[in-house]
């Protein structure tokens, strides 16, 4: 199992590392926390990756409660190896798919715009399963336009109930064209010829944005009545006419739904 894993590290090194000639450490690590939080709604970890070497430049203390092992200690390999086997062939396609993404598709310019975001299942040091949410984005480019440094966060999205992960989204960062969902099997760059982005993200009001947020976050109806000042009613109203519009059979489903396209942003 260990050298299915070292496989992607392979790959990075040929596709990544090995186009840096330089290395260079990232430094401006202060708001890295802060940054976080637009990524993470739940139990999470997030470092950055020097892609020169494939060294951690920073990775946040929360790291070990994942894997046991202090932040200080950790390495790239044994972040890889949490994951289920069988999600070793899947990732693998996913950075396939991504590599193409940034290389073949995106024009130097965008090579900042764009989160890479997709679901895996890992287990723990203490041997429990977990579902995660991998969101990934460029921090800084080489003078050759190719990929430095990339921060990352793993987070725990197991309540959400999520099952299925043979998918990847590009979200844009800055409201620009994203991707979502996107399949595996051609392992390039392949999306729909005809795509809405703002269908499903326009259906909801501000107000019921903020109810699937306290969803999400494990809150219940009397507790999200109180947080947003509503009646329990209310929020019972909320919850039916949510449900009705996007056409979901329930709140995990939904909440998935959400957090794949972007609905809501959920902080720490």
């Amino acid at each position: 199992m260990s050298q299915n894993f070292k496989e992607v590290v392979n790959f990075w090194q040929s596709e990544y590392s090995n186009k840096i000639k330089n290395y260079k450490e990232y430094t401006t690590k202060e708001q890295l926390h802060r940054f976080a939080t637009f990524f993470t709604m739940g139990e999470s970890y997030y470092y950055v990756l020097n892609m020169h070497n494939l060294e951690l430049d920073f990775i946040s203390d929360s790291v070990t409660d994942f894997t046991g092992i202090a932040p200080g200690d950790v390495n790239m390999l044994q972040l890889l190896q949490q994951a289920l086997p069988e999600e070793i062939e899947l990732i693998q396609k996913k950075e396939r798919i991504i590599k193409d993404f940034f290389v073949n598709f995106l024009r130097p310019d965008e090579l900042l715009d764009y989160k890479i975001l997709y679901p895996y299942k890992m287990v723990d040091h203490k041997g429990k399963h977990r579902t995660m949410i991998m969101q990934c984005t460029t921090l800084t480019l080489s003078e050759n336009n190719d990929v430095e440094h990339v921060f990352t966060v793993h987070t725990d999205i197991t309540h959400l109930r999520t099952t299925k992960t043979d998918t990847l989204s590009f979200i844009h960062l800055h409201g620009g064209k994203s991707y979502y969902n996107l399949p595996l099997d051609k392992e390039v760059f392949s999306p729909p010829k005809k795509i809405d982005d703002t269908a499903f993200t326009s259906l909801f009001t501000p107000r019921e944005k903020e109810v699937i947020t306290a969803i999400a976050q494990g809150h219940n109806t009397k507790e999200i009545a109180e947080n947003l000042h509503l009646s329990p009613n209310t929020v019972k109203t909320h919850r039916k006419n949510i449900l009705a519009k996007s056409d979901c059979t329930n709140f995990a489903q939904l909440i998935s739904k959400s957090l794949l396209y972007n609905v809501i942003e959920l902080d720490l």
